[in-house]
């Protein structure tokens, strides 16, 4: 949730600044000096069905996760590799939306204070509505947003309105960016940068070389906020190299695919990756 407090600018003027959720756990994990970075986990909300997502969000928590990112299904995605749309497919099939998404969070809140990032695509908040989509998941308990069909330099007055909600927008970057693109997301982004490891779709095999380090020091010299890596991180390994040159990891797919192995298998997993960032 947003935390706001009121500040004095020159003039005698009371402004209201507000600090999110996500910003402050990132400032926790700064200030707290140890080599843990953020666990960013994500799940396909709906799989295997909505109430059951509550539950799983609750067992993140306890098993040590910083930040939930809750993915929305939608039927044309062009980020997510086969795992997750096939997760997104079969919750579709249940009839899962934006809207009952966004409902499910407020359910999410009676017991839980984690962060949650919505990852969505722009055609289901668009039909949600422009200008009541950010209102209604703030007042919900949705802390931040994914919107990967949605660069920072279209919709700038959806960004604006979601920014002066106190709901984060997350863009992201890419290999391919180039440095007026890093300086362009930096500014857009609320919350952190999200650094898409690959030229490819979500499950792809990540590289954890100098060419990753070296792109993740370009962003630091445009932005002084955290850049979270994801796309490609399945091993405790691969989070553990990642996490050395980060401020925090995100792993999807191998989550959602444990999901749907067991709970033994998703326990066994996300406790090794806590344990590696």
């Amino acid at each position: 949730m947003t935390r706001k407090k009121k500040k004095k600018i020159p003039g005698g003027q009371v402004i209201t600044m507000t600090h999110s959720a996500i910003t402050e756990t990132f400032k926790k994990i700064r200030e707290a000096g140890s080599v843990k970075k953020a666990f960013i986990p994500y799940i396909m909300a709906g799989e295997p069905s909505l109430s059951s997502t509550v539950d799983i969000v609750l067992e993140l928590e306890a098993m040590g996760a910083d930040i939930v990112e809750l993915g929305v299904p939608f039927s044309d995605p062009v980020a997510d590799g086969p795992t997750i749309q096939q997760a997104a497919m079969n919750a579709l099939s249940r009839g899962v939306t934006l809207r009952k998404v966004i409902d499910m969070v407020k359910t999410i809140r009676q017991k839980s204070k984690i962060p949650i990032v919505l990852m969505t695509y722009f055609n289901p908040v668009l039909k949600y509505g422009l200008g009541s989509f950010a209102e209604a998941a703030i007042s919900n308990g949705v802390d931040g947003i994914i919107i990967p069909d949605l660069p920072p330099d279209e919709e700038t007055a959806f960004t604006a309105s979601c920014h002066k909600a106190g709901l984060d927008t997350i863009f992201l970057l890419a290999p391919t960016s180039t440095e007026s693109r890093m300086g362009l997301v930096s500014r857009a982004s609320r919350g952190f940068i999200y650094y898409v490891s690959l030229t490819g779709i979500t499950g792809a095999n990540i590289s954890v070389d100098d060419s990753l380090r070296a792109q993740i020091e370009k962003i630091r010299d445009k932005s002084k906020k955290p850049v979270a890596v994801g796309f490609g991180v399945k091993t405790k390994d691969e989070a553990a190299k990642v996490a050395a040159i980060a401020d925090g990891v995100i792993v999807g797919s191998a989550i959602v695919k444990a999901i749907g192995e067991g709970k033994e298998a998703f326990h066994t997993l996300v406790k090794s990756l806590r344990a590696a960032i």
